[in-house]
């Protein structure tokens, strides 16, 4: 198995969100072997990659803790790889077969994939509960916009704050959100705010129920977010968005949306392979 470590959502080494990215020359091994190359591997997800055709391929994704449906740092960083490696060329659009459901990817320079229908989830969220977990307080945020969950592959807590040094200074309590995840069956909290300095918002995702206490960069929990913002006459179909991602990890990251007017939502970004290898104790 041939492996790359890849900055997504940034064009510069060292920026961005870092994924692992395994290409399989057959079938996908055991689940248990796969998790362990993710855990030896250290990054928030790691993509096992089998083609199934020209321009055809299944993509299992797992963190150092589990397996999760899907992964928008990773399917960058994945068809990256694909696209730098001469695999793919600039402009293919592939199908992406993954337990989300499955998905078009634009290879290229900056890689596009489609995301899931979004789903708002049915479940109140208790806002004082988690603004303590957060922050250890009540925070102000945005008027008329609610705590919400959005799923758009993987379920995650939309939450509104009400400016960027605001959410720049939280400081969550790890095991208390891991508990709240589990009890709402979400994969974490993406916090943001909104601004007008060339982005539609700044934003932070917490995990850490699945072993991640943030990430830098976050396409699924970015497309939700987009879709949150229509909902509300913030962003307007067919419109293009930017968020910056990252920054109070010392790793800033871009992540570009793309809504259509029929809803659909595109999540895309560049990629840098920093690193790459093979597995010699692995047959």
């Amino acid at each position: 198995m041939k492996y790359y470590i890849v900055d997504a959502f940034t064009s510069e080494p060292f920026g961005g969100n870092p994924a692992g990215v395994v290409l399989l020359d057959s079938v996908f091994p055991a689940d248990k072997l796969m998790q362990q190359v993710a855990a030896e591997l250290r990054y928030s997800e790691t993509a096992f990659v089998q083609r199934n055709g020209p321009a055809e391929f299944t993509v299992r994704y797992f963190t150092p803790a589990g397996e999760v449906d899907l992964c928008g740092h990773a399917t960058i960083a994945t068809f990256g790889v694909l696209c730098q490696k001469g695999i793919l060329r600039d402009g293919d659009v592939c199908m992406n077969h993954t337990l989300a459901g499955d998905l078009e990817v634009k290879a290229g320079e900056q890689v596009m994939m489609q995301m899931a229908a979004p789903r708002v989830m049915d479940k109140d969220v208790d806002t004082g509960r988690l603004h303590r977990i957060m922050a250890g307080t009540t925070m102000p945020s945005w008027p008329d916009m609610p705590i919400e969950i959005v799923s758009t592959g993987l379920p995650d807590i939309m939450m509104p704050v009400a400016t960027v040094d605001d959410l720049n200074a939280m400081q969550p309590d790890m095991e208390a959100l891991s508990e709240l995840s589990r009890e709402m069956e979400v994969t974490g909290v993406h916090a943001f705010a909104l601004s007008d300095d060339g982005y539609v918002a700044h934003v932070r995702n917490f995990g850490p129920l699945y072993g991640i206490n943030e990430e830098s960069a976050t396409g699924t929990a970015n497309a939700a977010l987009t879709h949150y913002l229509y909902r509300r006459g913030l962003i307007t179909a067919p419109a293009t968005s930017r968020f910056l991602q990252g920054e109070a990890m010392g790793r800033p990251s871009v992540v570009a949306t793309m809504l259509e007017d029929n809803g659909t939502i595109w999540v895309g970004g560049m990629s840098c392979i920093l690193a790459e290898g093979e597995f010699l104790c692995i047959s």
